[in-house]
């Protein structure tokens, strides 16, 4: 693991790969960090010739924590957009996107493959109909618009995401279960869900830095982004939007939406996925990721 300083703030990130081949740039989704990205995934992608890097956003992992600021008041902040007001939030989606910019600059790279999952999906986005001249491809990974007109989560789904979770130092086996509960209902129904990798997992990401506000802020970043479909009709580069068929966070209307949205843009409907990358599906993603890729060089 490494560090960058960019936009004021400190970016933790990980390489894998050659650093002269072309470079995917890995988003996490909201309140999680890059090793959701996993060793196995990024190898998936580094065998097919390409350098990765993957990144802990604001308010996650390793990078720059938020802490100085409140916990944010979402009763406030809807009425605040109902009123047609903008909220006073301690950053946007933008902001993420210029720390993804930023990241690539302090790296001496000037142009980079963009693939983003979730809230990672939306600063992807962003990054291609802002940074055209950055982004050499997109892939948005169950992922959305914005459109206040499209279906929201399942309510048990949002229920669970929004319930505190106890704390993991006081209550070690609350938490892990809280969280395994969490992701098994989102998990692809049609893969097996391994519950002692994803133990595994949780239980290194709270090793690396635990901040439930920092969910909160990241959640409050993407309320206020707006739709974002006139951004999205800008986008040049070569785009893969790939969802889930049994997403219940974010559901398929969404990942159409966003590639009805996206000029050209390839919609990639997986059966049986839900909203995680289970290890089955790193073959199916990767080579999507690829194909995007390799239309980016015959455009060339």
């Amino acid at each position: 693991m490494a560090t960058v300083e960019t936009n004021g703030i400190t970016l933790s990130y990980d390489s894998f790969g050659d650093d002269r081949d072309e470079v995917i740039l890995l988003i996490a989704g909201l309140g999680t960090q890059m090793i959701r990205w996993t060793v196995a995934f990024c190898e998936a992608l580094t065998a097919r010739g390409y350098r990765v890097i993957r990144f802990d956003n604001r308010d996650t992992g390793c990078s720059t924590h938020f802490t100085g600021y409140p916990a944010p008041d979402f009763a406030a902040l809807a009425a605040a957009l109902a009123a047609g007001k903008q909220p006073d939030v301690p950053y946007t989606l933008r902001d993420m996107a210029a720390d993804a910019i930023g990241l690539l600059d302090a790296l001496a790279i000037d142009r980079a493959h963009f693939v983003g999952r979730s809230m990672g999906g939306m600063i992807a986005q962003i990054a291609a109909s802002e940074y055209p001249g950055r982004v050499l491809s997109l892939t948005s990974i169950m992922s959305s618009t914005g459109n206040p007109k499209l279906p929201s989560a399942a309510p048990d789904v949002m229920a669970m995401m929004t319930r505190r979770a106890p704390d993991p130092i006081e209550d070690a086996a609350g938490f892990l279960e809280h969280s395994t509960a969490f992701a098994r209902r989102i998990a692809s129904p049609h893969f097996p869900f391994d519950e002692a990798t994803y133990s595994a997992l949780v239980l290194e990401e709270t090793r690396r830095a635990h901040d439930p506000m920092g969910f909160a802020r990241q959640l409050a970043a993407i309320a206020v982004s707006g739709d974002r479909r006139s951004r999205l009709a800008r986008i040049t580069a070569p785009t893969l939007v790939v969802h889930g068929a049994d997403d219940p966070l974010i559901p398929p209307a969404c990942g159409e939406d966003t590639a009805s949205s996206i000029p050209f843009a390839e919609f990639l409907l997986i059966d049986g996925m839900g909203h995680d990358l289970p290890p089955e599906l790193y073959d199916v993603v990767a080579g999507g990721i690829e194909r995007m890729a390799r239309r980016t060089a015959r455009r060339s």
